[in-house]
């Protein structure tokens, strides 16, 4: 399918994919949990993430013994391409089919290719789960939404980028979490944090290790019903003031519902300059975080001292 290039930031209202987005998180999921499976731990769960790409969205590659397999999601052709080092491949259609059709379509091939994967078939972060070889109720795609999707999600990781290149401590690679399907990157200040509470439909042990020191976290994420897609950034533990921030641009605010600052995906998207707007949000929110924190923000900014702070 031809793609544009002049629609840099596409529109992406919720009510006109929904069915897609939730079957196409379920999708992602599978592919998630396969990685989950092959890659050793790896602090704040960053060894299970997935990346986008420029056709979709890759798992990298995973070690089997000492074979290495890859499985990307590509939107332009609208596949699932499985690939090993020793030149085996299998591709799947994307198309309207049931979660459990993609699930046993996958673990088929993966059977075939010789590289059987076995993972634990229930989806995480999702209300009333189904097992995925139970699940004959969500089976939407749209191919022009989900390509959608990861073309927001490719020009928000380009200017994530941006942002992650200003920080020297420690910080997350732009990744996909695949839980929620939102887009992240984190930085840390390199101090302990409190035992973070639990979280519903997340094991205590992921959530605490992935809160385990002080962080002021950014993303974006498409939305659900009822909910329109957004940028987010909030900080844990939440440092007094911290809601009471100003933070920019004009359309961010601090939503008490989430405990975190949002900023509609469409503000960026019809902003005279998008990347100068999603930076404003990005800098400021996280200012917010390392100023009412007391974050040593000069042993941890690369351009800290040539005034980008």
């Amino acid at each position: 399918m031809p793609i544009s290039t002049s629609d840099v930031w596409p529109a992406l209202p919720q009510a006109a994919w929904s069915e897609t987005c939730a079957t196409l998180q379920l999708w992602m999921q599978i592919v998630g949990k396969i990685r989950l499976a092959l890659m050793p731990a790896i602090n704040h769960t960053w060894g299970v993430t997935l990346y986008p790409t420029v056709r979709g969205f890759t798992t990298s590659p995973m070690p089997y013994g000492t074979r290495m397999l890859q499985i990307d999601f590509d939107f332009i052709e609208h596949v699932l391409v499985i690939e090993t080092n020793g030149g085996a491949r299998s591709v799947i259609a994307l198309k309207p089919i049931t979660v459990s059709e993609f699930y046993s379509s996958v673990m088929a091939e993966l059977d075939r290719l010789g590289t059987p994967v076995r993972i634990w078939p229930t989806p995480v972060e999702i209300a009333q789960p189904i097992p995925f070889e139970q699940d004959d109720t969500h089976q939407a795609y749209d191919a022009e939404y989900a390509q959608r999707f990861w073309r927001v999600v490719l020009q928000a990781s380009r200017v994530f980028t941006i942002f992650r290149a200003r920080f020297i401590g420690k910080v997350s690679q732009v990744h996909l979490f695949w839980g929620a399907m939102d887009l992240a990157c984190t930085r840390f200040s390199g101090r302990p944090a409190p035992e973070h509470p639990s979280m519903a439909g997340l094991p205590d042990r992921v959530t605490r290790d992935a809160y385990s020191h002080e962080v002021s976290s950014c993303g974006f994420w498409p939305g659900a019903p009822g909910m329109e897609p957004i940028f987010y950034s909030y900080a844990y533990p939440e440092p007094p003031g911290y809601a009471q921030a100003v933070v920019g641009p004009d359309e961010a605010s601090f939503s008490t519902q989430l405990g975190e600052f949002v900023l509609p995906y469409e503000a960026v998207r019809n902003a005279a300059d998008p990347d100068a707007a999603l930076l404003d949000f990005l800098q400021s929110t996280y200012e917010a975080a390392a100023n009412y924190a007391k974050w040593d923000r000069m042993a941890l900014e690369a351009f800290a001292t040539a005034g980008n702070s």
